[in-house]
C-alpha cells in the first residue's frame, strides 16, 4: 500500500492520531477523517539522502498544510502547488509574513491563512495555535525571529489538535527565554523537534542550525510532552545528527518522556496516556 492510500484508508483508534515521517520535517497527521501535512518537501532534488513519498499531484485527499517558514525544505512551492490542485479542499497556513509567497507559489488566495503567534485558528476543523521560533533566513541574519516593522515573526511553530491530541511541530528554531512558558500553557501532548543543532563551519556554509539533542531533550522535558519525535537529521549529508544520542541522553538522565524514531513512510499511531483527573482545555 502506498503512502497516499495509507493517508485515504487508515484511521487511529479514538483519541489517537497516525504519524508519518518523510524526511527532515516533513509529517503528516490523520484523525479520524483529517489529514494535515506539515512543512511538505515532495520535490526531487539532487542531494536528497531521502527520497520523496510520492508526487505533490498524488495528495488528493489533504485537508490542511502547515508552512512554518520559507526555506526550500519547509516551503516547497511546487508541492505546495501540487498539493493544491490535487486536493481542493485543502487549506494552507503560514506566516503571516509569506503569505504572498504561498499564493504566488499557486495556492488561491482564499486558502492561504497568515498566522502569528498570540492567535489560534480553526480551519477545517483541526484547531492551531502559533508559536514564535528563534530562525534566519541566513546565518548572517540567524538568531531572531525574523520580525518587521509590524513586529510580526517570521518564523513559526505550532501545536496542532487532532482528537484531543496535542502535537507541537517546533519548526526550525533554537531555544528563546519564554518558550517553556509559551509552550507549557498549550499542554502539548507530543513534541516534534528538530535535534541537528548548530555549528561555525555550517554556518559557514549559510546553513542555519537549530536545538541540539541536549536542548530538544530538556525542551520537551520542561513542556511536560509525554513523547518526543526528532527531526531534520536525515536528508542532507551536510546537515545530519544522530537520534541514538538522543536516546542516550533521555536514559542518561531518566527524562519522563519517551523517544520515538520512527522510520520513514511508515505510520504509527500516538495515543496519550490520561488519567481520570486530567482534563483537557
Amino acid at each position: 500500500m502506498t503512502v497516499v492510500e495509507h493517508l485515504r484508508q487508515l484511521q487511529p483508534a479514538p483519541s489517537s492520531v497516525l504519524l508519518w515521517w518523510f524526511g527532515q520535517e516533513s509529517v503528516a497527521l490523520k484523525g479520524q477523517q483529517t489529514v494535515v501535512l506539515v512543512n511538505p518537501f515532495f520535490s526531487a532534488h539532487p542531494q536528497r539522502l531521502v527520497p520523496p513519498p510520492a508526487p505533490p499531484d498524488a495528495f488528493d485527499c489533504v485537508d490542511l498544510v502547515l508552512i512554518t517558514h520559507e526555506h526550500l525544505d519547509h516551503f516547497d512551492p511546487p508541492s505546495c502547488h501540487g498539493i493544491a490542485t490535487a486536493s481542493p479542499q485543502a487549506q494552507f497556513v503560514c506566516p503571516e509574513p509569506i503569505v504572498a509567497q504561498l499564493r504566488a507559489a499557486g495556492v488561491p488566495a482564499g486558502r492561504v491563512h497568515g498566522a502569528r503567534p498570540g492567535m489560534s485558528l480553526t480551519v477545517n476543523g483541526v484547531r492551531i495555535w502559533p508559536v514564535a521560533a528563534k530562525h534566519g533566513i541566513h546565518a548572517a541574519d540567524a538568531y531572531g525571529f525574523g520580525a518587521g516593522p509590524d513586529g510580526v515573526p517570521r518564523f513559526l511553530g505550532y501545536v496542532i489538535e487532532l482528537e484531543g491530541v496535542r502535537i507541537y511541530h517546533a519548526g526550525d528554531t533554537i531555544p528563546y527565554d519564554g518558550m517553556v512558558e509559551a509552550l507549557r500553557a498549550l499542554s502539548p501532548d507530543l513534541a516534534l523537534l528538530p535535534i541537528n543543532g548548530r555549528d561555525y563551519f555550517r554556518e559557514q556554509q549559510d546553513i542555519v542550525g537549530n536545538l541540539t539533542v541536549r536542548e530538544a531533550a530538556q525542551l520537551a522535558a520542561a513542556i511536560g510532552v509525554q513523547a518526543l519525535v526528532p527531526l531534520h537529521y536525515d536528508l542532507f549529508a551536510s546537515n545530519q545528527a544522530d537520534p541514538g544520542h538522543l536516546v542516550s541522553y533521555a536514559r542518561q538522565y531518566d527524562l519522563p518522556f519517551t523517544v520515538i524514531v520512527p522510520p520513514h513512510h511508515q505510520p504509527f499511531c500516538f495515543r496519550p496516556v490520561r488519567t481520570g483527573e486530567e482534563q483537557r482545555r
